[in-house]
């Protein structure tokens, strides 16, 4: 790996070309060589650096916003007395796994060679919006945390793993990916208030409920729930009755975990199902399962029902979703 001085931030070499684009929209890119910034919509943002001082790997997740005007892309980076003091100099270590906002790239600030490993990702693939977006751009995840340490190392065998396989397998590791990463990205976000978070194409409503509790935070009895409430998603007679009796736990105090978290077990069940229906619409499109045969893998026993309560959370019924998710993977193949 070739040798560099310290801050190279304003040299016009990027990231080697994207070596894997799959038509989710998702663009996989590893540098071999020390790259001297991001990739991006606009020059790095001046106000907003990566600071690193020890060689190894570094992961980077691009995010895109869909709904953001070119002009606003195009548009000067705000002064950097109007950045808030924890958006300077952020402090990363090998393995750590960084979001930014290709709008607004951060500049590096590097001072030994390394490799980058960088997804460009639909922000709303994630489940994030704008908002969000600026918020993760500053919670690096560190490799030494307990979630870093798990997928760190996975998300940098993903890369390798999709840049060298054939379609369809690569479309399926993606995919992988980008449900490691929307974990990672639940979980930084977590540290926010309670239901101010959105969803892709949501407006808000009170039907998207937001994430329980402060990342880091939670008793480890509703750590223990919220594991228990994945793996049972599919299962459609999942209920606050069947988390109480498997924890041994009364259904009273269950209620009381959630509420202290600004939401309840109801809400989060319904909208971890209707974010795992979301991504599959996305997935498969019409070629794939039916709108019926997704919801009910999830756990609804009503299509009917499934589309109400979509609709009231995203905006748009589950057939609009899946064509307009369909248009712009068409779109990307372009």
């Amino acid at each position: 790996m070739p040798t560099t001085s310290s801050s190279t931030c304003d040299s016009a070499r990027t990231l080697d070309p994207p070596v894997c684009r799959t038509r989710l929209g998702v663009e996989i890119t590893t540098g071999e060589q020390t790259p001297a910034r991001l990739p991006g919509e606009a020059a790095p943002h001046p106000a907003h650096r990566l600071l690193a001082r020890d060689g190894g790997e570094y992961l980077f997740v691009g995010l895109r916003s869909g709904d953001r005007p070119a002009a606003d892309a195009a548009a000067p980076a705000p002064a950097a007395a109007q950045e808030p003091v924890d958006a300077l100099g952020l402090r990363l270590a090998p393995g750590d796994v960084c979001f930014y906002d290709v709008h607004r790239a951060p500049a590096l600030d590097f001072r030994e060679p390394f490799r980058a490993t960088t997804f460009l990702v639909p922000a709303d693939l994630l489940g994030l919006v704008d908002s969000d977006v600026r918020r993760i751009a500053r919670k690096p995840v560190a490799r030494s945390s307990r979630l870093g340490a798990l997928l760190s190392p996975l998300l940098s065998d993903l890369a390798r793993a999709t840049a060298e396989a054939r379609p369809p397998v690569g479309e399926m590791l993606a995919w992988n990916a980008v449900n490691l990463l929307a974990t990672l990205a639940a979980e930084q976000l977590g540290t926010a208030a309670p239901g101010t978070r959105g969803t892709p194409g949501s407006r808000d409503t009170p039907g998207t409920p937001g994430a329980p509790g402060t990342a880091g935070a939670h008793s480890p009895v509703l750590e223990r729930v919220l594991e228990y409430v994945e793996l049972q998603l599919t299962d459609p007679d999942l209920s606050p009755e069947a988390i109480a009796r498997a924890h041994h736990i009364s259904v009273r105090y269950l209620h009381k975990l959630f509420k202290d978290e600004g939401t309840t077990v109801g809400r989060w069940i319904l909208r971890r199902r209707l974010e795992e229906c979301r991504r599959d619409l996305m997935r498969y499109g019409r070629g794939g399962r039916t709108i019926a045969a997704v919801a009910a893998r999830w756990g609804f026993l009503s299509a009917t029902h499934f589309s109400r309560v979509f609709r009231s959370a995203y905006g748009m019924s589950p057939r609009e979703w899946r064509d307009t998710a369909g248009r712009a993977a068409l779109s990307g193949r372009r």
